[in-house]
């Protein structure tokens, strides 16, 4: 059995917590649970009797005798403590974001390619999903052909601003490191880069308490251009109601687009770039047929999450997303930061310590 500590008994920690206990993570035992708040610890003695309770991280990594820990902290801690734990060899579960800068998240990717018999992953839990692992297929596979433009309308994240107003710590800079972006789209943010790839450059339009009284962005446009040519758009807003998911992906040979949960494929019987060459006739368009894409397959979230990442201690199988993946997404999101701070395209590789600069100018 893997010993799991887990840093972090919030909403989230609690549902690992839980995870664990019911067995739904074959190979597992939870045996040690750190958090500031004696509330949440005592939540933890009460529900697994005999674990082990820790109220500083620096105590768990004495005491806890864990062989992997799940990091559930507060965005700015998960690159701080996530070092610690490969300090003290051991294997890493990191909820998202990875952090809040990628500067700090490098330093934790760099530490962690020097532990190369230490597992370290990521919470990316929508990447068990069917519908975004055929959609990878797909596309990975050149069934759409040449990526032209992508598109992601995500605006189901509707929060009122009684959720804005349930902790100081909320909606601020210096608290959770920035809104939308950084609380409800890392998700997205990690999907868009592993599906249709890293952009080459960024402009964006981030405001700012624009529908909630915050200092954080509640809204977002952002307009990306791939090194190939291809164009990207990734609306998001936590103030729509009712709000749309809707993910497209097109390329030369057809189109994908992921909406109420079925994935659609405009199959197109000739490439669009090769119809455009040779066609003669003045209003025609190529032949396209539409496909209900079937995407077999459990969604088993968070816990098959943990279940790979204990699988991979064990030796066997694979995990849904390594730690290093985290600077992906991040670093999308913290380019539509600095685009919207400084009212210019961003060019990729970012300048963190530029990024870093004007975060910090922002904490109150």
């Amino acid at each position: 059995m893997v010993k799991m500590g887990l840093i972090g008994c919030g909403i989230m920690g609690k549902g690992h917590a839980q995870s664990i206990s019911d067995g739904k993570v074959p190979g597992a035992e939870l045996t040690a649970v750190c958090d500031t708040n004696p509330d949440a610890l005592e939540w933890a003695r009460e529900k697994f009797p005999g674990i082990k309770t820790f109220e500083s991280s620096a105590d768990f990594f004495a005491g806890s005798a864990a062989d992997a820990v799940i990091i559930a902290t507060p965005h700015y801690s998960h690159p701080v403590i996530a070092l610690e734990a490969l300090e003290n060899n051991m294997h890493v579960m990191v909820e998202k974001p990875a952090g809040v800068y990628t500067k700090a998240v490098r330093e934790m990717n760099v530490a962690a390619a020097k532990k190369p018999d230490v597992v370290f992953a990521i919470m990316y839990n929508q990447r068990t999903n069917p519908l975004y692992r055929k959609m990878r297929e797909m596309v990975h596979a050149g069934e759409i052909g040449a990526l032209k433009r992508t598109s992601w309308l995500i605006t189901d994240w509707y929060r009122s601003q009684a959720y804005y107003n349930s902790g100081g710590w909320r909606a601020t800079w210096a608290g959770e490191g920035g809104g939308v972006l950084i609380n409800q789209c890392p998700h997205n943010l990690d999907l868009w880069q592993w599906i249709c790839g890293m952009p080459a450059r960024v402009t964006a339009f981030a405001h700012e308490g624009k529908w909630h009284n915050i200092e954080v962005e509640d809204d977002i446009t952002a307009y990306v251009e791939y090194e190939n040519g291809a164009t990207g758009v990734f609306v998001t807003s936590t103030a729509d109601f009712p709000g749309n998911n809707r993910f497209e992906v097109l390329g030369d040979a057809g189109k994908l687009v992921c909406e109420n949960g079925e994935l659609i494929f405009h199959k197109l019987g000739v490439s669009e770039r090769e119809f455009n060459r040779t066609n003669t006739e003045l209003f025609a368009a190529p032949p396209v047929e539409r496909i209900e894409v079937p995407c077999p397959g459990d969604y088993p979230e968070h816990p098959g999450v943990l279940a790979a990442f204990v699988a991979k201690i064990r030796g066997e199988g694979e995990l849904y997303a390594r730690g290093e993946e985290g600077i992906n997404g991040l670093t999308i999101s913290n380019a539509i930061y600095l685009s919207s701070w400084l009212k210019k395209t961003i060019e990729l590789p970012l300048d963190e310590d530029l990024f870093l600069s004007e975060l910090k100018a922002r904490y109150k």
